[in-house]
């Protein structure tokens, strides 16, 4: 039995809340203890940088989080952790990445996003910003075998809190663009990471390219699921969670 407990920090991607780990949470026991914190300008967290920068998005984080934490961010949630273990050390224990990447971009012989899409991503954002995050929570479930009922839950689990600040949206988009893959490789954390083979946003390629960058980092790959993996496929995901944190098998 162990006599302290660790510390689990989820951190949500663009678009979204916290309520997005809401089913995953409820099977996480009192073994652990689970922060789920907004990001600046998201849910209930109104308080956000102006402008949205990353190191100051990531200061306000960090003010947020205990130290030796297991932190582990889903997309854009994932490219904040790096930058939080990367400048915040004594934060961040072990580092968990879900359908995430230092680089979101396509850079030479680096998959990710076309800046095309991201460009259509802006200047939707400014035109309709509730059906734009529909559809980017379409694009999360895309290749998925449940991925109706994934948009649903998804939507389900964002409307229970605040509709997140115009401003911190759209500079939390302008953050994709940021390229840590220096600060990545630089990590003296361990990383673990769960990815979907059938991402749209985080090609399947992009783990391998990690795996040279971190060579100790632990990887695990579900055959059948997109960009929201604890959402598609979520016995995987908490089987995966309770093996990075050391705690008992969830079945």
């Amino acid at each position: 039995m162990r006599s302290d407990k660790p510390t689990l920090v989820l951190l949500h991607g663009w678009g979204v809340n916290q309520g997005v780990w809401q089913s995953i949470t409820a099977h996480l026991d009192d073994s652990v203890v689970v922060i789920t914190t907004d990001l600046p300008g998201f849910g209930n967290s109104r308080t956000y940088p102006q402008p949205y920068q990353l190191d100051a998005v990531v200061e306000q984080l960090a003010a947020q989080i205990p130290s030796n934490s297991y932190v582990c961010g889903w997309s854009l949630g994932g490219l904040l952790a790096i930058a939080l273990a990367h400048r915040y050390p004594d934060k961040v224990q072990q580092l968990g990445l879900v359908a995430s990447s230092p680089c979101f971009m396509a850079q030479p012989a680096w998959p990710g996003m076309a800046v095309a899409v991201l460009q259509q991503f802006s200047k939707a954002l400014s035109e309709n910003l509730p059906l734009t995050i529909e559809r980017f929570l379409a694009i999360q479930a895309m290749g998925s075998s449940s991925a109706r009922n994934d948009i649903k839950l998804l939507k389900q689990a964002i409307l229970a809190y605040p509709m997140p600040e115009a401003a911190a949206i759209d500079g939390a988009l302008q953050l994709l663009q940021c390229d840590l893959r220096v600060e990545f490789a630089a990590l003296r954390q361990p990383v673990a990471g769960f990815y979907g083979r059938l991402d749209s946003l985080i090609p399947v390629a992009v783990v391998e390219l990690l795996q040279k960058l971190q060579p100790q980092a632990r990887f695990t790959l579900a055959a059948k699921a997109s960009h929201a993996p604890f959402i598609s496929h979520p016995d995987e995901f908490i089987q995966w969670l309770h093996c990075w944190l050391g705690l008992p098998d969830s079945q």
